[in-house]
Protein backbone atom coordinates (compact mmCIF):
# COMPACT_ATOMS: atom_id res chain seq x y z
CA UNK A 1 0.00 0.00 0.00
CA UNK A 2 1.27 3.46 -0.89
CA UNK A 3 1.99 5.69 2.08
CA UNK A 4 1.10 9.33 1.43
CA UNK A 5 2.48 12.43 3.13
CA UNK A 6 -1.01 13.33 4.36
CA UNK A 7 -4.34 11.51 4.41
CA UNK A 8 -7.63 13.21 5.16
CA UNK A 9 -9.65 10.22 6.31
CA UNK A 10 -13.37 9.55 6.16
CA UNK A 11 -14.66 12.96 5.16
CA UNK A 12 -17.52 13.86 2.83
CA UNK A 13 -15.53 14.68 -0.29
CA UNK A 14 -17.13 17.09 -2.76
CA UNK A 15 -15.50 17.43 -6.18
CA UNK A 16 -17.56 19.92 -8.21
CA UNK A 17 -16.18 18.87 -11.59
CA UNK A 18 -16.94 15.14 -11.43
CA UNK A 19 -19.97 15.48 -9.16
CA UNK A 20 -18.41 13.26 -6.50
CA UNK A 21 -20.18 13.72 -3.16
CA UNK A 22 -19.35 10.73 -0.98
CA UNK A 23 -17.27 9.53 1.95
CA UNK A 24 -13.68 9.10 0.80
CA UNK A 25 -10.06 9.20 1.93
CA UNK A 26 -7.87 11.78 0.19
CA UNK A 27 -4.16 11.00 -0.15
CA UNK A 28 -1.72 13.89 -0.62
CA UNK A 29 1.99 13.82 -1.49
CA UNK A 30 4.35 16.32 -3.07
CA UNK A 31 1.80 19.11 -2.90
CA UNK A 32 -0.76 17.26 -5.02
CA UNK A 33 -3.79 15.08 -4.50
CA UNK A 34 -2.60 11.58 -5.42
CA UNK A 35 -5.60 9.41 -4.66
CA UNK A 36 -9.27 9.71 -3.72
CA UNK A 37 -10.32 6.35 -2.35
CA UNK A 38 -13.43 4.60 -1.04
CA UNK A 39 -11.11 2.42 1.07
CA UNK A 40 -8.74 3.58 3.82
CA UNK A 41 -5.37 5.03 2.78
CA UNK A 42 -2.07 5.00 4.67
CA UNK A 43 -0.25 8.21 5.45
CA UNK A 44 2.65 9.62 7.42
CA UNK A 45 0.05 11.99 8.85
CA UNK A 46 -3.55 10.78 8.98
CA UNK A 47 -6.24 13.25 10.04
CA UNK A 48 -9.69 11.94 10.94
CA UNK A 49 -12.23 14.22 9.23
CA UNK A 50 -15.34 12.10 9.68
CA UNK A 51 -18.48 14.25 9.68
CA UNK A 52 -16.69 17.09 7.88
CA UNK A 53 -16.76 18.24 4.26
CA UNK A 54 -13.51 17.99 2.29
CA UNK A 55 -13.60 20.18 -0.82
CA UNK A 56 -11.31 22.24 -3.03
CA UNK A 57 -9.94 25.35 -1.34
CA UNK A 58 -11.96 28.46 -2.04
CA UNK A 59 -10.65 30.71 -4.81
CA UNK A 60 -11.25 34.43 -4.29
CA UNK A 61 -11.30 36.26 -7.62
CA UNK A 62 -11.57 39.67 -6.07
CA UNK A 63 -9.42 40.47 -3.06
CA UNK A 64 -7.53 43.67 -2.35
CA UNK A 65 -6.16 42.25 0.92
CA UNK A 66 -2.86 40.98 -0.42
CA UNK A 67 -0.45 40.93 2.53
CA UNK A 68 0.20 38.15 5.05
CA UNK A 69 -2.33 39.46 7.56
CA UNK A 70 -5.10 39.66 5.00
CA UNK A 71 -4.28 36.19 3.71
CA UNK A 72 -4.41 34.73 7.20
CA UNK A 73 -7.82 36.22 7.87
CA UNK A 74 -9.10 34.82 4.58
CA UNK A 75 -7.56 31.41 5.27
CA UNK A 76 -9.78 31.17 8.35
CA UNK A 77 -12.71 31.62 5.94
CA UNK A 78 -11.65 28.62 3.86
CA UNK A 79 -9.71 30.48 1.14
CA UNK A 80 -6.60 28.94 -0.44
CA UNK A 81 -6.05 31.24 -3.46
CA UNK A 82 -6.33 35.05 -3.39
CA UNK A 83 -6.40 36.97 -6.67
CA UNK A 84 -6.28 40.74 -7.25
CA UNK A 85 -8.14 40.96 -10.57
CA UNK A 86 -10.59 43.90 -10.52
CA UNK A 87 -8.18 46.68 -9.57
CA UNK A 88 -5.17 44.65 -10.65
CA UNK A 89 -1.59 45.76 -10.10
CA UNK A 90 0.86 47.61 -12.32
CA UNK A 91 3.46 46.49 -13.05
CA UNK A 92 2.51 42.92 -12.17
CA UNK A 93 6.14 41.82 -12.06
CA UNK A 94 6.67 44.09 -9.04
CA UNK A 95 3.56 42.74 -7.29
CA UNK A 96 4.67 39.13 -7.81
CA UNK A 97 8.22 39.92 -6.64
CA UNK A 98 7.01 41.53 -3.42
CA UNK A 99 4.68 38.66 -2.55
CA UNK A 100 7.39 36.08 -3.24
CA UNK A 101 9.99 37.95 -1.18
CA UNK A 102 7.70 38.32 1.85
CA UNK A 103 6.02 34.91 1.61
CA UNK A 104 2.28 34.28 1.59
CA UNK A 105 0.07 31.73 3.36
CA UNK A 106 -2.18 31.48 0.29
CA UNK A 107 -1.61 31.26 -3.44
CA UNK A 108 -1.69 34.66 -5.12
CA UNK A 109 -2.03 36.29 -8.52
CA UNK A 110 -2.67 39.60 -10.24
CA UNK A 111 -4.27 41.08 -13.30
CA UNK A 112 -2.68 44.16 -14.81
CA UNK A 113 -4.29 47.47 -13.87
CA UNK A 114 -5.86 49.69 -16.52
CA UNK A 115 -6.53 52.37 -13.90
CA UNK A 116 -2.92 52.59 -12.70
CA UNK A 117 -1.56 52.51 -16.25
CA UNK A 118 -3.94 55.38 -17.02
CA UNK A 119 -2.73 57.26 -13.95
CA UNK A 120 0.85 56.82 -15.13
CA UNK A 121 0.13 58.15 -18.62
CA UNK A 122 -2.27 60.96 -17.76
CA UNK A 123 -1.27 62.00 -14.23
CA UNK A 124 2.45 61.15 -14.09
CA UNK A 125 2.05 58.56 -11.33
CA UNK A 126 5.09 56.30 -10.86
CA UNK A 127 3.54 52.93 -10.02
CA UNK A 128 5.18 50.29 -7.88
CA UNK A 129 2.79 47.35 -8.16
CA UNK A 130 0.78 48.03 -5.00
CA UNK A 131 -2.92 48.81 -4.41
CA UNK A 132 -1.74 52.01 -2.70
CA UNK A 133 -0.83 53.37 -6.14
CA UNK A 134 -4.51 53.42 -7.00
CA UNK A 135 -5.89 54.47 -3.62
CA UNK A 136 -3.49 57.39 -3.25
CA UNK A 137 -4.59 58.82 -6.59
CA UNK A 138 -8.21 57.75 -6.68
CA UNK A 139 -9.61 61.28 -6.58
CA UNK A 140 -7.26 62.97 -9.08
CA UNK A 141 -9.23 64.35 -12.02
CA UNK A 142 -6.34 64.10 -14.53
CA UNK A 143 -6.70 60.34 -14.97
CA UNK A 144 -10.51 60.33 -15.02
CA UNK A 145 -10.91 62.43 -18.18
CA UNK A 146 -11.32 61.19 -21.76
CA UNK A 147 -7.89 60.57 -23.29
CA UNK A 148 -6.59 61.40 -26.77
CA UNK A 149 -5.92 58.50 -29.12
CA UNK A 150 -2.14 58.66 -28.62
CA UNK A 151 -2.53 58.34 -24.85
CA UNK A 152 -4.92 55.41 -25.23
CA UNK A 153 -2.31 53.74 -27.43
CA UNK A 154 0.32 54.17 -24.71
CA UNK A 155 -2.03 52.76 -22.06
CA UNK A 156 -2.86 49.72 -24.18
CA UNK A 157 0.85 49.19 -24.86
CA UNK A 158 1.64 49.19 -21.15
CA UNK A 159 -1.10 46.65 -20.48
CA UNK A 160 0.13 44.47 -23.32
CA UNK A 161 3.62 44.34 -21.82
CA UNK A 162 2.17 43.37 -18.45
CA UNK A 163 0.19 40.55 -20.05
CA UNK A 164 3.45 39.28 -21.52
CA UNK A 165 4.86 39.24 -17.98
CA UNK A 166 2.19 36.82 -16.79
CA UNK A 167 -0.75 39.00 -15.72
CA UNK A 168 -3.97 36.99 -15.36
CA UNK A 169 -6.01 39.47 -17.39
CA UNK A 170 -6.89 43.16 -17.28
CA UNK A 171 -8.61 44.87 -14.36
CA UNK A 172 -10.75 47.75 -15.61
CA UNK A 173 -12.02 50.17 -12.94
CA UNK A 174 -14.07 52.16 -15.43
CA UNK A 175 -16.57 53.00 -12.70
CA UNK A 176 -13.90 55.26 -11.19
CA UNK A 177 -13.44 57.16 -14.46
CA UNK A 178 -17.03 57.05 -15.71
CA UNK A 179 -16.74 59.77 -18.38
CA UNK A 180 -14.08 58.13 -20.54
CA UNK A 181 -14.90 57.46 -24.17
CA UNK A 182 -16.39 53.96 -24.68
CA UNK A 183 -13.96 53.41 -27.54
CA UNK A 184 -11.11 53.18 -25.01
CA UNK A 185 -12.91 50.42 -23.14
CA UNK A 186 -13.39 48.53 -26.40
CA UNK A 187 -9.69 48.92 -27.20
CA UNK A 188 -8.74 47.35 -23.88
CA UNK A 189 -11.26 44.53 -24.39
CA UNK A 190 -9.84 43.90 -27.85
CA UNK A 191 -6.36 43.55 -26.31
CA UNK A 192 -7.71 40.99 -23.85
CA UNK A 193 -9.35 39.08 -26.70
CA UNK A 194 -6.05 38.94 -28.61
CA UNK A 195 -4.28 37.68 -25.49
CA UNK A 196 -6.98 35.11 -24.74
CA UNK A 197 -7.38 36.41 -21.18
CA UNK A 198 -10.36 37.88 -19.32
CA UNK A 199 -11.11 41.44 -18.34
CA UNK A 200 -12.43 42.17 -14.84
CA UNK A 201 -14.68 45.23 -14.84
CA UNK A 202 -16.06 47.51 -12.16
CA UNK A 203 -18.89 48.83 -14.33
CA UNK A 204 -19.56 52.49 -14.87
CA UNK A 205 -22.97 53.98 -14.02
CA UNK A 206 -26.17 52.31 -15.13
CA UNK A 207 -28.47 54.52 -17.15
CA UNK A 208 -31.04 54.33 -14.33
CA UNK A 209 -28.50 56.04 -12.06
CA UNK A 210 -27.13 58.56 -14.56
CA UNK A 211 -29.09 59.42 -17.70
CA UNK A 212 -26.04 61.31 -19.02
CA UNK A 213 -23.60 58.39 -18.80
CA UNK A 214 -21.66 57.93 -22.07
CA UNK A 215 -22.93 54.34 -22.14
CA UNK A 216 -24.92 52.17 -19.74
CA UNK A 217 -22.43 50.23 -17.61
CA UNK A 218 -24.03 46.84 -18.18
CA UNK A 219 -24.52 47.45 -21.89
CA UNK A 220 -20.85 48.39 -22.18
CA UNK A 221 -19.66 45.08 -20.77
CA UNK A 222 -21.90 42.87 -22.89
CA UNK A 223 -21.27 44.96 -26.02
CA UNK A 224 -17.52 44.52 -25.60
CA UNK A 225 -17.97 40.76 -25.25
CA UNK A 226 -20.06 40.60 -28.41
CA UNK A 227 -17.93 42.94 -30.53
CA UNK A 228 -14.43 41.82 -29.52
CA UNK A 229 -14.96 38.21 -28.48
CA UNK A 230 -13.27 38.90 -25.15
CA UNK A 231 -14.25 37.10 -21.97
CA UNK A 232 -15.76 39.92 -19.89
CA UNK A 233 -16.08 39.29 -16.17
CA UNK A 234 -18.62 41.50 -14.37
CA UNK A 235 -17.26 42.27 -10.89
CA UNK A 236 -19.53 42.51 -7.80
CA UNK A 237 -22.68 42.79 -9.88
CA UNK A 238 -24.62 43.18 -6.63
CA UNK A 239 -23.01 46.45 -5.57
CA UNK A 240 -22.94 48.20 -8.95
CA UNK A 241 -26.45 47.12 -9.95
CA UNK A 242 -28.16 47.46 -6.54
CA UNK A 243 -31.94 47.43 -7.10
CA UNK A 244 -31.52 47.15 -10.87
CA UNK A 245 -29.82 43.76 -10.66
CA UNK A 246 -32.67 41.92 -12.38
CA UNK A 247 -32.38 44.07 -15.50
CA UNK A 248 -28.60 43.65 -15.54
CA UNK A 249 -28.69 39.88 -15.04
CA UNK A 250 -31.35 39.57 -17.73
CA UNK A 251 -29.04 41.36 -20.13
CA UNK A 252 -26.15 39.06 -19.24
CA UNK A 253 -28.36 36.03 -19.69
CA UNK A 254 -29.44 37.21 -23.14
CA UNK A 255 -25.94 37.78 -24.51
CA UNK A 256 -24.77 34.47 -23.08
CA UNK A 257 -27.52 32.75 -25.05
CA UNK A 258 -26.14 34.49 -28.15
CA UNK A 259 -22.68 33.04 -27.50
CA UNK A 260 -20.87 35.88 -25.71
CA UNK A 261 -18.65 35.03 -22.70
CA UNK A 262 -19.79 37.16 -19.77
CA UNK A 263 -19.33 35.88 -16.22
CA UNK A 264 -20.44 37.40 -12.91
CA UNK A 265 -19.57 37.44 -9.23
CA UNK A 266 -21.26 38.70 -6.07
CA UNK A 267 -20.76 38.95 -2.32
CA UNK A 268 -23.40 38.54 0.45
CA UNK A 269 -23.33 42.00 2.04
CA UNK A 270 -25.44 45.13 1.61
CA UNK A 271 -22.58 47.58 2.14
CA UNK A 272 -19.75 48.16 -0.27
CA UNK A 273 -16.43 49.79 0.50
CA UNK A 274 -14.09 51.96 -1.50
CA UNK A 275 -11.98 55.10 -1.28
CA UNK A 276 -14.08 58.10 -0.28
CA UNK A 277 -12.67 60.05 -3.24
CA UNK A 278 -14.32 57.75 -5.80
CA UNK A 279 -16.09 59.66 -8.59
CA UNK A 280 -19.44 58.05 -7.83
CA UNK A 281 -19.33 59.27 -4.20
CA UNK A 282 -19.30 62.96 -5.15
CA UNK A 283 -21.86 64.67 -2.88
CA UNK A 284 -23.82 66.14 -5.77
CA UNK A 285 -24.61 62.71 -7.28
CA UNK A 286 -25.09 60.51 -4.20
CA UNK A 287 -28.85 60.82 -4.57
CA UNK A 288 -28.74 58.75 -7.77
CA UNK A 289 -28.17 55.67 -5.63
CA UNK A 290 -30.65 56.77 -3.01
CA UNK A 291 -27.77 57.72 -0.70
CA UNK A 292 -26.93 60.67 1.51
CA UNK A 293 -23.60 61.50 3.21
CA UNK A 294 -24.99 59.69 6.25
CA UNK A 295 -25.03 56.48 4.16
CA UNK A 296 -21.22 56.56 4.30
CA UNK A 297 -19.04 55.60 7.24
CA UNK A 298 -15.27 55.87 7.37
CA UNK A 299 -13.58 52.59 8.24
CA UNK A 300 -12.15 52.80 11.72
CA UNK A 301 -14.10 55.95 12.61
CA UNK A 302 -17.00 56.19 15.00
CA UNK A 303 -20.32 56.51 13.21
CA UNK A 304 -21.24 57.78 9.77
CA UNK A 305 -20.52 61.07 8.07
CA UNK A 306 -22.71 63.81 9.46
CA UNK A 307 -23.43 65.88 6.38
CA UNK A 308 -22.26 67.09 2.97
CA UNK A 309 -19.64 69.37 4.48
CA UNK A 310 -18.03 66.42 6.29
CA UNK A 311 -18.01 64.38 3.08
CA UNK A 312 -16.41 67.18 1.07
CA UNK A 313 -13.76 67.71 3.72
CA UNK A 314 -12.67 64.07 3.91
CA UNK A 315 -12.66 63.79 0.10
CA UNK A 316 -10.34 66.79 0.03
CA UNK A 317 -8.12 65.74 2.93
CA UNK A 318 -7.82 61.97 2.38
CA UNK A 319 -9.49 60.76 -0.84
CA UNK A 320 -8.07 57.25 -0.42
CA UNK A 321 -9.67 56.74 3.01
CA UNK A 322 -11.74 53.54 3.08
CA UNK A 323 -15.45 54.18 3.51
CA UNK A 324 -18.46 51.89 3.99
CA UNK A 325 -21.17 52.56 1.42
CA UNK A 326 -24.48 51.29 2.77
CA UNK A 327 -26.31 50.43 -0.44
CA UNK A 328 -28.91 47.89 0.70
CA UNK A 329 -30.39 47.06 4.10
CA UNK A 330 -29.36 43.48 4.87
CA UNK A 331 -32.13 43.21 7.49
CA UNK A 332 -34.86 44.04 4.95
CA UNK A 333 -35.81 40.77 3.19
CA UNK A 334 -36.95 42.62 0.07
CA UNK A 335 -33.61 44.42 -0.24
CA UNK A 336 -31.49 41.37 0.65
CA UNK A 337 -33.35 39.50 -2.10
CA UNK A 338 -31.46 41.58 -4.69
CA UNK A 339 -28.20 40.23 -3.24
CA UNK A 340 -29.58 36.70 -3.18
CA UNK A 341 -30.50 36.87 -6.85
CA UNK A 342 -27.01 38.05 -7.76
CA UNK A 343 -25.46 35.18 -5.78
CA UNK A 344 -27.78 32.49 -7.16
CA UNK A 345 -27.62 33.66 -10.79
CA UNK A 346 -26.45 30.73 -12.97
CA UNK A 347 -22.71 30.17 -12.63
CA UNK A 348 -22.12 33.29 -10.53
CA UNK A 349 -18.89 33.06 -8.54
CA UNK A 350 -18.66 33.98 -4.89
CA UNK A 351 -15.98 36.65 -4.44
CA UNK A 352 -15.23 38.84 -1.44
CA UNK A 353 -13.99 42.24 -2.64
CA UNK A 354 -11.86 41.99 0.52
CA UNK A 355 -10.19 45.26 1.47
CA UNK A 356 -6.74 45.95 2.95
CA UNK A 357 -6.63 45.87 6.73
CA UNK A 358 -6.51 49.28 8.41
CA UNK A 359 -4.23 49.66 11.43
CA UNK A 360 -5.86 52.34 13.57
CA UNK A 361 -2.87 52.81 15.84
CA UNK A 362 0.82 52.18 15.50
CA UNK A 363 2.73 51.12 12.43
CA UNK A 364 1.17 48.41 10.28
CA UNK A 365 2.76 45.00 10.85
CA UNK A 366 1.27 42.51 8.39
CA UNK A 367 3.36 39.71 9.94
CA UNK A 368 1.72 40.06 13.37
CA UNK A 369 -0.64 37.33 14.55
CA UNK A 370 -3.02 37.39 16.29
CA UNK A 371 -4.06 40.71 14.83
CA UNK A 372 -3.78 43.42 17.48
CA UNK A 373 -6.69 45.43 18.78
CA UNK A 374 -7.55 48.30 16.48
CA UNK A 375 -7.10 46.48 13.18
CA UNK A 376 -10.29 46.82 11.12
CA UNK A 377 -11.66 45.90 7.71
CA UNK A 378 -14.96 45.24 5.95
CA UNK A 379 -16.56 42.10 7.44
CA UNK A 380 -16.57 40.55 3.96
CA UNK A 381 -12.77 40.21 4.26
CA UNK A 382 -13.19 37.76 7.13
CA UNK A 383 -16.62 36.27 6.55
CA UNK A 384 -17.82 36.04 2.95
CA UNK A 385 -17.61 32.27 2.51
CA UNK A 386 -18.84 31.46 6.00
CA UNK A 387 -21.82 33.72 5.38
CA UNK A 388 -22.68 32.11 2.04
CA UNK A 389 -22.60 28.65 3.63
CA UNK A 390 -24.60 29.80 6.65
CA UNK A 391 -27.24 31.95 4.97
CA UNK A 392 -27.69 30.65 1.44
CA UNK A 393 -27.18 26.96 2.22
CA UNK A 394 -28.08 26.14 5.80
CA UNK A 395 -30.66 28.82 6.68
CA UNK A 396 -32.40 29.56 3.38
CA UNK A 397 -31.69 26.56 1.20
CA UNK A 398 -31.19 28.75 -1.87
CA UNK A 399 -28.14 26.70 -2.89
CA UNK A 400 -27.32 23.08 -2.18
CA UNK A 401 -24.07 22.52 -0.32
CA UNK A 402 -22.45 21.01 -3.41
CA UNK A 403 -23.56 23.94 -5.58
CA UNK A 404 -22.27 26.49 -3.08
CA UNK A 405 -18.91 24.69 -3.04
CA UNK A 406 -18.84 24.79 -6.85
CA UNK A 407 -19.40 28.56 -6.87
CA UNK A 408 -16.53 29.05 -4.41
CA UNK A 409 -14.08 26.74 -6.22
CA UNK A 410 -14.58 25.39 -9.74
CA UNK A 411 -16.52 28.39 -11.06
CA UNK A 412 -13.79 30.93 -10.20
CA UNK A 413 -11.08 28.54 -11.41
CA UNK A 414 -12.85 28.34 -14.77
CA UNK A 415 -13.32 32.12 -14.94
CA UNK A 416 -9.57 32.69 -14.69
CA UNK A 417 -8.99 29.83 -17.08
CA UNK A 418 -5.18 29.85 -17.26
CA UNK A 419 -3.39 26.46 -17.21
CA UNK A 420 -2.40 26.77 -13.55
CA UNK A 421 -6.06 27.10 -12.54
CA UNK A 422 -6.97 23.79 -14.19
CA UNK A 423 -5.24 22.11 -11.26
CA UNK A 424 -7.32 24.05 -8.72
CA UNK A 425 -11.00 24.00 -7.79
CA UNK A 426 -11.03 20.19 -7.94
CA UNK A 427 -10.33 17.18 -5.69
CA UNK A 428 -8.82 14.75 -8.19
CA UNK A 429 -5.51 12.93 -8.61
CA UNK A 430 -2.96 15.27 -10.17
CA UNK A 431 -4.65 18.45 -8.89
CA UNK A 432 -3.03 20.82 -6.41
CA UNK A 433 -3.59 19.87 -2.80
CA UNK A 434 -5.40 23.11 -1.96
CA UNK A 435 -8.16 21.78 0.30
CA UNK A 436 -10.69 23.16 2.74
CA UNK A 437 -12.30 21.05 5.47
CA UNK A 438 -15.34 22.39 7.32
CA UNK A 439 -18.28 21.36 9.48
CA UNK A 440 -21.45 21.98 7.43
CA UNK A 441 -23.58 22.17 10.59
CA UNK A 442 -21.58 24.95 12.26
CA UNK A 443 -19.74 26.84 9.51
CA UNK A 444 -20.64 30.52 9.76
CA UNK A 445 -19.38 34.06 9.51
CA UNK A 446 -18.76 35.97 12.74
CA UNK A 447 -17.47 39.32 11.47
CA UNK A 448 -19.87 42.25 11.71
CA UNK A 449 -19.74 45.95 10.90
CA UNK A 450 -18.87 46.56 14.55
CA UNK A 451 -16.38 43.67 14.97
CA UNK A 452 -15.00 43.52 11.47
CA UNK A 453 -12.19 40.96 11.72
CA UNK A 454 -13.72 38.13 13.74
CA UNK A 455 -12.69 34.93 11.92
CA UNK A 456 -15.36 32.59 10.62
CA UNK A 457 -16.35 29.49 12.58
CA UNK A 458 -16.48 25.87 11.46
CA UNK A 459 -13.39 25.71 9.25
CA UNK A 460 -11.36 22.86 10.73
CA UNK A 461 -8.45 22.60 8.28
CA UNK A 462 -7.12 24.58 5.32
CA UNK A 463 -4.34 22.99 3.26
CA UNK A 464 -2.31 24.89 0.62
CA UNK A 465 0.03 22.93 -1.61
CA UNK A 466 -0.19 20.00 0.78
CA UNK A 467 0.73 22.06 3.87
CA UNK A 468 -1.60 23.04 6.69
CA UNK A 469 -2.26 26.76 7.03
CA UNK A 470 -5.17 26.14 9.40
CA UNK A 471 -5.24 22.98 11.53
CA UNK A 472 -7.92 22.07 14.04
CA UNK A 473 -9.40 25.52 13.59
CA UNK A 474 -6.18 27.32 14.49
CA UNK A 475 -4.07 29.38 12.12
CA UNK A 476 -0.41 28.36 11.81
CA UNK A 477 1.41 31.71 11.50
CA UNK A 478 4.70 30.15 10.40
CA UNK A 479 3.08 28.40 7.43
CA UNK A 480 3.74 30.31 4.18
CA UNK A 481 3.20 27.79 1.36
CA UNK A 482 1.47 30.17 -1.05
CA UNK A 483 2.72 30.13 -4.66
CA UNK A 484 2.21 32.52 -7.57
CA UNK A 485 -0.53 31.91 -10.13
CA UNK A 486 0.36 33.47 -13.48
CA UNK A 487 -0.78 33.17 -17.08
CA UNK A 488 2.62 31.91 -18.22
Amino acid sequence: MTTYDLVLSGGRVIDPETGLDAVRDVGVSGGQVREVSATPLAGVTVVDVRGLVVCPGFIDLHSHSADQAGHRLQALDGVTTVLELEAGSYPVAAAYRQAAAEGRPLNYGFATSWAVARMAVLAGVRPGGDIDDFMANIGRPEWQRPAPAAAVGRIVGMLERDLADGALGIGILVGYAPRIDPSEYLAVAALAARAGLPTYTHARELVELDATTPIDGAEEIVKAAAETGAHMHYCHVNSTSIQHVDRVLGLVERVRAEGARVTTEAYPYGAGMTGVGAAFLAPEILHRRGLTPHSLGLLGAEGRLADEAALREVRRRDPGAAVFVHLLDEHDPAQFAFIERALTFPDAAVATDAVPLLWRSGAADPTAWPLPEGVVSHPRTAGTYGRVLRVLVREKGLLSLAEAVRRCTLVPADVVGVPAMRRKGRVQPGCDADLTVFDPSTVADRATYESTILPSAGFAHVVVGGQFVVRDGELLPESLPGRPVTAL
